[in-house]
């Protein structure tokens, strides 16, 4: 479905060129029904309340209209209000909203994996649905403990991971992500993995290249196995693009190859964290696909599957660990929730818009004007110190100051100011501050794959307006 015309004369809408009024603010108002409660102090403002949605737009209940620059959290890949996967989502309810997949089998649940694994290619044979990225890397990481468990490998459960990452918030997903702050306080819960240094590629250390800085980070991961015991390591799992942890950066293809000879020479899986980077956000269905000769053995998929229609998340896995699996018992793990039909219904439909609309083709070439427009954008404010991405999974890199790469000060926390500044001007910008920024201060831009070039400049237009207000309240404050 198309968003409204930039001059519409419905309520709802307004011209593009319009003064954005500040939006209210819900003040002091009870938080007690608001899950909001528990992340602000009791009377900190709200944010304002949504009314609706439409393509990559968003509006409030009092009819302010915002441009959704983000997907959210990087979830609504074929933008919102789509006629088709309502239809579906309907249907299906009509039908049948929860069948225990013991018990029964949904026609949709077999399409949709058929689908996905069609899509994913050779040495993706099964798919295993969940309700969400944190529950698919716990599923992955169970699933490669008990495959190792049946085939004689009980020695090895140490599952490597990088730093900065993140894989989910859930107690064995938060053991590998790396992040100090979350782990200053969930630490003593969880047995915390070992972690070795994920290729950056803006601040390096000094003499490195880019290049030379990613065959560092793989030669650690070596090190690291042979320290730890090579035949304790399960698996390594990363981020093939890093998404908040570090802002999307795209590594060099000789570091993912170099990474694969070193797990397949000591017998360590290899997992890719596709969360935020599959379903065809960065011009491919799989990022992995960018890199065909290192190729994962465990792919795990969430946001983009079903697009922030239903809560859903995937395990993409080969025949040769499942039959194993499978044949000692099965897979000892599962949710309430798992292959549910409705969920599944709803990712069949979102997936017939991904190839109806011929989406991944349209994230790589959307994904090359937003680059320009985000380089052009570089060079006239005095924020942005870099841009990096690979399709529509972008982001830019804020700092006080160019010319050393100086981030501003982490009290300032400046990508919450930035998404302030962003409301006002008619833009919606997600960021979760990895790390306290500690390896930077990032925001994604990561538009509906739907979005169309003028809403591109409107998308740079307004991200402007909001990064010139954060450039003078730095000033004002003497950071920058």
């Amino acid at each position: 479905m198309s968003p409204p015309a930039a001059s519409s004369a419905t309520p709802h809408s307004a011209p593009h060129s319009a003064p954005h009024s500040a939006p209210r603010l819900l003040g002091d108002q009870p938080q007690g029904g608001s899950v909001l409660s528990f992340y602000s102090p009791k009377g900190s403002p709200r944010p304002p309340r949504i009314g609706r949605a439409e393509g990559v737009y968003l509006w409030d209940a009092d009819g302010r209209r915002y441009l959704d620059a983000t997907a959210g959290a990087v979830v609504a890949n074929i933008g919102h209000g789509n006629p088709h996967v309502l239809a579906a989502m309907q249907a299906q309810a009509a039908r049948v909203s929860f069948a225990y997949p013991r018990f029964f089998e949904s026609e949709h649940n077999v399409a949709l994996a058929d689908r996905v694994c069609a899509l994913a290619g050779p040495g993706f044979d099964r798919a295993f649905f969940v309700s969400g990225g944190s529950e698919a890397n716990e599923a992955a990481i169970k699933l490669a403990r008990q495959y190792a468990v049946v085939t004689g490998q009980a020695s090895r459960w140490k599952v490597i991971s990088r730093n900065p990452s993140y894989h989910g918030s859930t107690l064995g997903a938060l053991a590998v992500t790396g992040d100090e702050h979350t782990s200053s306080i969930y630490g003593p819960m969880v047995r915390t993995m070992p972690k070795v240094p994920a290729p950056l590629s803006y601040r390096l250390p000094e003499g490195e290249s880019v290049e030379s800085h990613a065959m560092a980070c793989a030669d650690a991961l070596e090190r690291t196995i042979e320290q730890e015991g090579p035949e304790s390591v399960l698996a390594f799992i990363l981020e093939p693009i890093g998404g908040l942890s570090t802002g999307t950066v795209v590594s060099p293809p000789a570091y993912f190859e170099r990474v694969r000879r070193i797990c397949d020479r000591h017998g360590v899986l290899v997992i890719y964290d596709e969360i935020m980077s599959g379903a065809g956000r960065t011009g491919k269905f799989l990022a992995a696909h960018h890199w065909p000769a290192a190729r994962p053995d465990i792919v795990t998929l969430a946001k983009g599957l079903a697009a922030g229609y239903t809560p859903l998340g995937c395990v993409l896995v080969p025949d040769r660990i499942v039959d194993v699996v499978a044949g000692s018992g099965g897979f000892v793990h599962g949710h309430t929730y798992f292959t549910n039909p409705l969920s599944c219904a709803v990712a069949n439909a979102v997936m017939d818009e991904v190839e109806r609309l011929d989406l991944v083709t349209r994230a790589r070439e959307r994904g090359e004007s937003l680059r320009r427009r985000l380089e052009a954008l570089a060079q006239r404010s005095p924020l942005v110190g870099d841009v990096r991405g690979l399709g529509l999974l972008a982001a830019i890199e804020i700092v006080a100051d160019k010319g050393t790469r100086r981030a501003l000060p982490a009290a300032f926390n400046a990508p919450a100011r930035l998404t302030a500044h962003g409301l006002r001007h008619g833009i919606a910008l997600y960021n979760r501050r990895a790390n306290l920024g500690a390896f930077g201060d990032f925001q994604m831009i990561t538009p509906p794959l739907t979005i169309s070039e003028l809403e591109l400049d409107e998308l740079v237009e307004r991200l402007e307006r909001s990064l010139d207000d954060l450039a003078a309240e730095a000033a004002r404050a003497k950071l920058a």
